[in-house]
């Protein structure tokens, strides 16, 4: 990687609000300060936008709506195009930042920058490919045409842990099908997106296609956009309490939503499994992201007759990480987001322990500076413990046992989450069972990883609505007109 002068890049990177293709300060002239989790110094000071803000950022989206979606598809896709091959040429740039602001460790930061770069070359492609139909209708009276169109302007709302890869994966699907947006960025860490923002202004994007609102006062804001009759799309990122709150605001105006909301990810491991392929999954399934991800394993869920072997292995590669600020080199576990991430792993772990859990490394917030927590194994896990029900967002990894394949899909499916799931076995036919009875809307077997542009991202039950990335992806931002003609013969 290129070596990149932390404050130079901060000064780069733009502070304030983007609306009708112009930045300008909130109409209050307040800020807030963006932190580095590591160190805690203040990174820069951000606008912090009012309801007035928003509403203007909607008006710029309004405005530019009808001109955008009848922009040629192509001519859409290749502005994505360019904004892809900018982003990859400022890699290094992109990647410093996002460890600057969030903590994830370069390596890590540099893979989300490759991933999130993907969803502007997919939709760049897929803005071309929006189709429809035309055909007789069965009793020969007419001609059916189905056309799809731009829903119109949309509000985005992304999460701090994925900063680039959150706003591409929305941006990029809602431009290549010709609607507008406003994008609200999570308040810990809106400095990607502000920099993502000035690179699609670079290429030309034409002014209040893509409008950006940083706020800490995200209730206020947020709920004067969504009750705007302007709006007809609100997608968002985050929790399922704020998630379920969202939609009952969205139901007023009848909006198209997409919602990626919690998960509670079991982690499958039966006794014919490739260990050390289970291990190097489970390696990357909760540790990604210093477990501040929702597709992050939280229940590892192992066959009794490998339960302890597969702790050995998991413990001994725990107590192999290097702990520390993201920018330095060989760390591999960055800090948790704030101090509330960390006192929630904490009373996990505490609770878990309470109720007979035994820990084989770890388990401790590590004093000093920063957020720092341990990467902690926990076996022996009893039915009951909060770790096995709650979203832990950190670097735990917790151990239950089970006797059969029915117990283990039974214990994987008790939650009302059902974003994603991990599964290992090298029975094939096992592995064509667990697609159909395990209640997840993604399963990687045999895999720890399974975010990728072209497939569908999303999850089932409370998990969320909708899908992203993938063919599917796009067709959140469509809306399916029908019309009949007469029978041209007649």
């Amino acid at each position: 990687m290129t070596v990149i002068d932390e404050k130079k890049l901060l000064e780069r990177v733009p502070t304030g609000l983007f609306i009708g293709g112009q930045w300008r300060q909130a109409a209050s002239g307040k800020t807030f300060e963006v932190r580095d989790p590591s160190t805690n110094a203040v990174l820069a000071s951000v606008a912090d936008a009012s309801v007035d803000d928003g509403l203007a950022a909607l008006d710029a989206a309004v405005d530019a709506a009808h001109e955008w979606a009848t922009t040629p598809p192509r001519v859409r896709g290749e502005l994505l195009r360019r904004a892809f091959e900018l982003v990859v040429e400022r890699h290094d740039e992109f990647a410093m930042l996002m460890t600057l602001e969030m903590g994830k460790p370069l390596a890590e930061s540099d893979g989300e920058v490759t991933y999130g770069a993907e969803f502007l070359r997919w939709f760049g492609e897929e803005a071309a490919r929006i189709t429809g139909r035309y055909g007789v209708n069965p009793e020969g009276t007419g001609r059916t045409i189905v056309s799809q169109h731009p829903v119109g302007p949309c509000f985005l709302i992304t999460p701090w842990n994925f900063p680039l890869a959150m706003a591409t994966r929305k941006i990029g699907p809602a431009l290549a099908a010709g609607c507008t947006v406003v994008v609200k960025p999570a308040s810990l860490t809106p400095l990607t997106t502000l920099h993502f923002v000035a690179l699609l202004h670079e290429v030309g994007l034409p002014a209040g296609v893509v409008n950006v609102v940083t706020t800490r006062s995200s209730g206020p804001v947020s709920d004067a956009i969504i009750a705007d009759p302007r709006l007809r799309k609100l997608s968002f990122t985050g929790s399922t309490p704020v998630g379920r709150s969202l939609l009952a605001k969205a139901a007023r105006g009848i909006l198209r939503t997409s919602m990626e909301l919690g998960g509670n990810a079991p982690f499958l491991v039966f006794d014919d499994a490739d260990l050390d392929a289970a291990v190097e999954g489970a390696m990357k399934a909760k540790f990604r992201n210093i477990g501040q991800a929702c597709t992050a394993a939280n229940r590892f869920i192992v066959h009794a007759s490998v339960a302890e072997e597969f702790a050995r292995r998991v413990t001994e590669k725990v107590q192999e990480f290097t702990v520390g600020r993201g920018t330095e080199e060989g760390v591999t576990i960055g800090p948790l987001i704030n101090q509330d991430a960390i006192e929630k792993a904490d009373s996990l772990v505490k609770d878990a322990v309470s109720r007979g859990a035994r820990v084989l490394v770890g388990g401790s917030a590590i004093e000093g500076e920063g957020t720092f927590y341990e990467p902690t194994v926990v076996t022996d896990v009893a039915a009951g413990s909060s770790i096995l029900t709650e979203e832990i967002f950190g670097p735990v990894l917790s151990i239950v046992t089970f006797d059969d394949e029915d117990e283990a899909v039974r214990i994987a499916n008790d939650t009302e989450y059902g974003l994603v799931a991990y599964a290992f076995t090298r029975d094939l036919a096992r592995g064509q069972r667990l697609i159909e009875r395990l209640q997840t809307g993604m399963l990687g077997l045999n895999v720890g990883v399974v975010s990728n542009a072209a497939a569908p991202f999303g999850g089932v039950k409370q998990s969320g609505l909708g899908r992203e990335g993938g063919f599917e992806g796009i067709h959140e931002y469509l809306e399916t007109r029908y019309t009949m003609t007469p029978d041209p013969f007649a």
